[in-house]
């Protein structure tokens, strides 16, 4: 069962003046068929969260825990963080160049799986899921990330996330850079991939609109490194309306 526990989680970030802590003592839970929203100003440490969770080297964890079904993945390199079964979906997805996306997608599955997929069945999943997608069938022959569209990079994470159906999923602001369509499509992947219960997601974001389509379970406030408000769907609503002003304020003066 997809159960992530953070636990006290402190984390450096390396700069040229040296390490900064960013964040401060992250404590969250989430349990199989949650999805839980991570919203807050720019700067309050919400992607390096993400990032650290899946072993960025620039991120340098000294405190606290990170566990995937009991599992410590802050003991275990990026790889085996992968096969442990997390997912990361990053906000600025790198280019490969000379690597296109089907031998991406089959080299992938193969070191999460430890075999290579057969061929024949192999080929069939991908062109569904980049059909559920709404990516030709020429997509899969082009390099990595290399001029793709903001879209087509989202929409491609997304179909990573269906074929290789990991326990757990980091999103880090996936609605980046969508249009009204693509949001929809993007989303649509993303609950498709929740129908399994035993699923969790980590959605990280700045605005509501994504959880017009994806409907969190919870959702938490981060400001200057930790969760400082939590609640419902309905706090995501409230943050439309008022904003982070009052969170930051309070942060400054405690």
């Amino acid at each position: 069962m997809s159960k992530l526990e953070i636990s006290n989680l402190h984390v450096d970030v390396e700069t040229e003046s040296g390490p900064k802590p960013i964040l401060k003592g992250v404590n969250l839970t989430i349990n199989p068929g949650e999805i839980h929203a991570i919203m807050g100003p720019n700067g309050s440490g919400k992607s390096t969260m993400a990032y650290a969770i899946a072993g960025h080297p620039k991120y340098t964890i000294t405190q606290g825990s990170v566990k995937l079904d009991g599992v410590e993945l802050t003991e275990l390199t990026v790889d085996e963080r992968a096969r442990a079964g997390l997912f990361l979906a990053m906000q600025y997805p790198v280019e490969v160049p000379g690597v296109s996306v089907s031998n991406f997608l089959r080299t992938a599955k193969t070191a999460l799986d430890g075999e290579a997929p057969k061929v024949r069945t192999w080929v069939k999943e991908v062109n569904e899921a980049l059909n559920r997608l709404q990516l030709d069938s020429e997509f899969s022959g082009r390099s990595v990330n290399e001029g793709f569209s903001g879209g087509e990079k989202k929409r491609h994470e997304i179909a990573q996330l269906e074929l290789l159906n990991p326990k757990f999923a980091i999103l880090d602001e996936t609605d980046s850079g969508l249009d009204i369509d693509a949001l929809r499509i993007v989303s649509d992947g993303v609950n498709r991939y929740m129908s399994n219960e035993d699923r969790g997601v980590l959605l990280i974001t700045h605005y509501t609109r994504i959880l017009r389509y994806i409907k969190p379970t919870f959702v938490h406030v981060f400001v200057d490194g930790v969760i400082v408000e939590e609640g419902g769907a309905e706090l995501a609503d409230r943050l439309e309306v008022e904003g982070y002003e009052k969170f930051v304020k309070a942060a400054a003066t405690a």
